[in-house]
């Protein structure tokens, strides 16, 4: 399965485990979007793993513009690439790329980098780009209450902490709105649809509550 090739993957390159459980998350959140729309659950899982392989290495994000896309082209191109490369998620795309991925992952990968000038299209590219920041956001939520349990995190919660600023401060409100605008939701639909997903698999991911 390419759920199993990714997370092998995932797990030799990322040793931190906040950021495997954030992998795991937008996995969780990719499967639950491709049940409900009848798309490949074990694909969409798998680009979910594999979508931020090299941030742990290589976490630079490098300025938008000509230069980046066109070394994003080139790498969907199979052109030859140098040696050196601007940072995330390009490491990660040339592994990919190197170990023989189809076209269908590079892309959906170097897609939820805005600055890689690749833009989100497809349904798994823009549910990829939808889910990846929210899901860590309402991962977040869940882990600042007292039961730190998804279960008890509703809608509300979600939006009264993106209201406040100092609350993963990190993390772009803006980029949670377009998220929603990218795949077409009302956003208090998505983060309803982000909840459930991640309510399925609260255990592993570390929010099922102490």
């Amino acid at each position: 399965m390419l759920s199993e090739r990714a997370r092998a993957t995932l797990y030799e390159w990322v040793k931190a485990e906040s950021l495997r459980k954030h992998c795991e998350a937008v996995a969780t959140c990719m499967v639950h979007f491709a049940h409900k729309t009848g798309e490949d659950a074990d694909l969409w899982e798998a680009v979910g793993l594999i979508h931020d392989m090299d941030f742990e290495q290589y976490p630079s994000m490098p300025e938008a513009g000509p230069a980046t896309t066109a070394l994003a082209e080139a790498m969907l191109a199979g052109e030859p690439l140098p040696t050196t490369l601007p940072g995330h998620p390009f490491y990660g795309v040339a592994h990919l790329r190197e170990t023989g991925w189809s076209q269908e992952v590079l892309r959906a990968v170097l897609s939820h980098a805005d600055y890689s000038g690749i833009e989100p299209v497809s349904p798994l590219e823009r549910t990829l780009y939808a889910v990846d920041e929210l899901s860590g956001f309402v991962t977040a939520v869940a882990l600042v209450r007292p039961d730190k349990n998804i279960a008890s995190v509703e809608v509300s919660s979600v939006k009264k902490k993106m209201k406040d600023k100092a609350f993963a401060a990190k993390v772009s409100r803006d980029g949670i709105r377009h998220g929603a605008d990218v795949i077409a939701m009302p956003l208090d639909d998505l983060i309803a649809e982000v909840i459930a997903a991640l309510r399925s698999n609260a255990t592993r991911l570390g929010i099922g509550g102490v």
